[in-house]
């Protein structure tokens, strides 16, 4: 297993204040990025160049955070204090920034998934995943049944999840590293002469959106970036987060009149490409035979129907990504072959396929001796690179025949990619806008109710019974595990 040391990576981020928050997301489009206007229905659209238009939501659902359970309240003065780099705006000649941005206070709200920091932590931060509208989609005419699923979703899984945390160290690292990652960036910043203030937001654990949002409103920032840590934009991830902001908006006067910029997906810029592009060739070096290596992208799955029914980009956008990287990789004379697939998948429902387990065994019975792991959707080592992908993938690819297994580390605080992001924060800022928020109307349903109606319907009598039937709960519980 090649396991790194957690936040060796971030030797340069230095030793700045903690940085922490909660997340949203907004407006317009940066050259090779891509931001939002709130206004409509929820598809994105591909453009000539692969960017996403505007995206277009409804305000038509709460993602604030669905519930604070017991455990959460009781641990919030404990774990959740939010805080900032305070540091107000000043210009030294500034290169490619904007005069009249001298007299700003910017902020940077970097968002992420969260994840849980003891073993304590893991019943409650499931529940909060699966009580997200974004991860279980229901019609509205069935969302009285959100909070019961997630609470017998994230009781039967808590068991399971507990031994994947406890093989890692009890519990995940992510908040470590995207707290160095903010305190990276934010050096970087100041290297291009632009001091701003920046925010750490988890959508599922401490510290929650929310907290980032009233830090931001207290520094009195007068423009702020919102930028995901997720390369590819998905509806369940980014999207999840920016709902939050948008929620916010409709009932803060201050966010309503604040200009935000929303990086929503930037695999498509030159940085991110490069530095994936550097990692890789690196670590195909350390094989005896680099050039016999199938490099194996494993992306993060998502439902189906997220982007058959949902319009999600997300499938479109991985594969785009991954034509970018081996692109780069031809270019510098690499012609290793590669194939991507997809992990994590969850429950009975079909996800996007190929199964990354499915497809070790497949190569390992085609006879691929070499296979290089590349986690292409994740920029921070958690518990679907460390354990999922270092401990299980690797256990199965060499059951299913596969002799040399080698991994490419998360970006991290690599500098290439941490200045790429400072590069996507200073061309954003010119972008920045107050959001635009509507009242939802009928067309605005984010699943075509008649078409789901059938099936959330037999949906909602099975988790009656499922709650009712402690047999039926066992072999669901099987089922889940």
């Amino acid at each position: 297993m090649e396991c790194r040391v957690l936040g060796s990576r971030c030797a340069g981020a230095g030793a700045g204040g903690q940085i922490l928050g909660k997340t949203g997301s907004a407006t317009l489009c940066v050259k090779a990025t891509c931001s939002t206007s709130f206004t409509g229905s929820a598809k994105h659209e591909q453009n000539m160049h692969g960017n996403v238009k505007p995206l277009q939501l409804a305000a038509s659902r709460s993602s604030r955070l669905v519930n604070r359970s017991p455990v959460l309240q009781q641990q919030r003065n404990l774990a959740a204090r939010s805080s900032s780099a305070n540091v107000c705006t000043t210009f030294h000649d500034a290169k490619g920034v904007s005069s009249d941005a001298i007299e700003e206070k910017i902020g940077v709200l970097l968002l992420n998934l969260g994840g849980p920091e003891t073993l304590d932590d893991v019943q409650p931060f499931l529940f909060n995943l699966f009580a997200d509208p974004d991860i279980i989609r229901l019609p509205r005419l069935f969302r009285f049944l959100q909070k019961p699923l997630a609470k017998l979703i994230s009781t039967f899984r808590a068991p399971k999840s507990k031994e994947g945390y406890s093989s890692i160290g009890g519990g995940s690292p992510l908040r470590k590293i995207t707290d160095e990652q903010a305190n990276a960036l934010k050096i970087a910043l100041e290297k291009k002469n632009l001091h701003a203030n920046i925010y750490v937001g988890m959508r599922y654990w401490y510290p929650f959106t929310e907290e980032a949002i009233d830090q931001i409103k207290k520094d009195k920032i007068t423009k702020l970036v919102v930028l995901p840590l997720y390369p590819q934009y998905s509806i369940s991830t980014s999207g999840s987060s920016i709902r939050v902001l948008q929620n916010i908006v409709k009932e803060d006067s201050y966010f309503s009149g604040l200009p935000i910029s929303i990086i929503e997906s930037w695999y498509q810029r030159d940085g991110y490409v490069k530095s994936m592009s550097d990692l890789i060739e690196k670590e195909l070096s350390i094989f005896s035979n680099p050039e016999e290596v199938m490099i194996f992208f494993s992306a993060h799955g998502v439902p189906l129907t997220y982007v058959e029914d949902a319009g999600d980009p997300y499938r479109d956008q991985m594969e785009e990504c991954i034509a970018l990287i081996m692109g780069e990789l031809r270019s510098r004379g690499i012609l290793n072959s590669h194939t991507l697939a997809y992990q994590s998948r969850v429950g009975p429902v079909q996800w996007l396929k190929p199964y990354t387990d499915k497809v070790i065994v497949e190569l390992g019975q085609k006879g691929v001796k070499s296979l290089l792991a590349v986690p292409v959707s994740f920029v921070s080592e958690h518990i679907e690179t460390l354990e999922e992908i270092d401990m299980e993938y690797k256990e199965l690819a060499l059951e299913s025949g596969i002799e040399n297994w080698g991994r490419v580390p998360a970006l991290g605080c690599t500098s290439s990619f941490i200045s790429d992001l400072a590069d996507a924060v200073v061309e954003a800022l010119p972008s920045a806008s107050a959001l635009v928020t509507r009242k939802p109307n009928d067309t605005d349903s984010d699943m075509d109710l008649m078409h789901h109606l059938s099936k959330m319907f037999f949906g909602s009598i099975l988790a009656f019974v499922l709650l009712l039937s402690p047999r039926l709960i066992s072999a669901f519980r099987n089922t889940m595990l």
